[in-house]
């Protein structure tokens, strides 16, 4: 009885420590993975930086330069950015042509 409650604790913690921050973090890139569409700009785990033009099933082709594109597993999208805002010409200072 005296060694079953410090195994017991030591579960509690490795649970709490280790496997449901693991959880979250794996349920979280689900959920990107799953909403990606066409237009979204990611970030691969290889670190290119792209705009998806086409989702199939596992895979996405996603632009990463003018007329550069590439394929893809979805497993390999680390996240995903927010469109770049679009500036007047008046708001960035430049003089209109």
């Amino acid at each position: 009885m005296g060694m079953l409650f410090p195994l017991a604790l030591f579960v509690v913690i490795f649970y709490f420590f280790i496997i449901r921050p693991q959880k979250k973090r794996q349920r979280a890139q689900d959920e990107l993975l799953s909403s990606l569409t066409r237009g979204d700009q990611v970030v691969t785990i290889g670190g290119f930086y792209g705009t998806i033009r086409e989702v199939k099933d596992d895979s996405l082709v996603v632009e990463i330069a003018d007329g550069v594109k590439i394929r893809l597993l979805k497993s390999a999208v680390a996240s995903k950015r927010a469109a770049p805002v679009q500036h007047s010409k008046e708001e960035t200072g430049e003089k209109a042509d």
